[in-house]
Order: structure tokens, then C-alpha cells, then sequence
């Protein structure tokens, strides 16, 4: 009999580029923005809507706008987040000209208390990488972490990361909705994995859809 486990994914909140195209111009790393004054609350808000659904363990993307989302939820839930580089950011070479460089990983505990040190990743993304190959590490990424985590958890990732754990424990081509900070509830019966929420934003005041990126 295969045990019961919820696994909760979701999206960073919005990015600070999103509302300022002129960001970049200036950022010392343009690559890796961070939450917008919005996205912060929607963190925020998915904390709050999350309180009471027993979430064990909260893993998280190395890129900046998705460990913030991640350390609000955790304050919210009083747990640590963990670093997991499996969620990150697909590292398409039409959006990077080199490795996106995110925040070391001894520098993350200093600015996010909730972090917790040091990265014991499951997987380590390569660059660059095609959509087969971010598929491939997704599902190698959320089958490993259902396997070796009894509580159930969250994960906070980027578009198509959020697509890709939820096509890997679902299975077929699912149309998962993946807007910034929306849930997605996938269940684990006997019978195998549900999606039980598809983009859930109903606890936010609005969405953000039809941005340029699905990042």
C-alpha cells in the first residue's frame, strides 16, 4: 500500500522586473532579481494560506526571488527552507548567455535566517539545458525528494519547474497553471498521484498573468 503524501508546489511571487523593465540596467547581478514590493505580499498571503495544512519541509530554488517567497512562508509556517538547485530556474540559453549566478550558498543563512546550511541539493542542473533536459531533472528533482521525505512539503520554483514536478508525479501532458505564487496540490493515494489544486491564487487579491517569461 503505497503511504499518503501532499506535496504543495508553487511559483515565486512577482519579480521586481516585472514592474521595473529598467532594473536590470543597474543590478549588480540582472540575472537574478528579487521580489517586487507586490510579490513580497503575495509571499506573504501563500504563507498565511498555508498555516494549517501540515507541511513538514519547505525546499526551495537557489534563485533569489523564490528563496524569498520561500523564508516568508516559512516564518509563517516556523520551519527552515532548504535549498534545493533540482527547482531552479530552466537554464534555456535564449534567456542566459552564461550560467545565471544566484546567491552562494554560505551567504544565504546571513540574509535568511529561515535557510538552512549547507546545500544538500538532490540535483544539480546543468547549463545550458533544452526543455527535454528540464523535464528530465524535474521529475528526477520531485521523485527523489517524495522518496527520501516522509512529511508532506512545499517546494517554491519558477514556471517551468512548477510544470515539470507536477507533469512528473501526475504523469501525461497536465495544463498546470502556474502563475506567480499559485498552488498546485498534488496528492498521493493508493491509486497513485492527484492534482487535487491546479494554480489555486484564490487567497491573493489579484494574479499575475500573461507575463513575457514563464520564469
Amino acid at each position: 500500500m503505497a503511504r499518503q503524501q501532499t506535496v504543495w508546489i508553487t511559483r515565486h511571487g512577482n519579480r521586481l522586473d516585472f514592474v521595473d523593465p529598467e532594473w536590470h540596467c543597474t543590478a549588480p547581478n540582472p540575472f537574478d532579481p528579487p521580489l517586487s514590493a507586490d510579490g513580497i505580499i503575495q509571499a506573504q498571503r501563500l504563507g498565511k494560506r498555508l498555516e494549517m495544512e501540515g507541511i513538514g519541509r519547505i525546499y526551495s530554488s537557489p534563485f533569489l526571488r523564490a528563496l524569498e517567497t520561500a523564508h516568508r512562508v516559512a516564518e509563517c509556517l516556523d520551519l527552515p527552507v532548504e535549498i534545493e538547485q533540482g527547482a531552479g530556474e530552466w537554464f534555456n540559453p535564449g534567456w542566459f548567455p552564461d550560467r545565471p549566478e544566484v546567491i552562494p550558498s554560505g551567504e544565504c543563512s546571513a540574509r535568511f535566517p529561515r535557510i538552512r546550511e549547507p546545500d544538500t541539493s538532490v540535483v544539480h542542473p546543468v547549463f545550458p539545458e533544452s526543455w527535454d533536459e528540464l523535464l528530465e531533472r524535474t521529475a528526477r528533482c520531485i521523485n527523489t525528494l517524495v522518496e527520501q521525505t516522509r512529511e508532506d512539503f512545499l517546494i517554491v520554483g519558477h514556471g517551468a519547474s512548477v510544470l515539470g514536478f507536477a507533469q512528473a508525479l501526475v504523469g501525461g501532458d497536465p495544463q498546470v497553471n502556474a502563475e506567480l505564487c499559485a498552488l498546485v496540490k498534488v496528492v498521493r493515494h493508493d491509486a497513485g498521484w492527484h492534482m487535487e489544486l491546479n494554480g489555486d491564487t484564490s487567497f491573493l487579491d489579484q494574479s499575475f498573468e500573461g507575463t513575457t517569461r514563464f520564469i
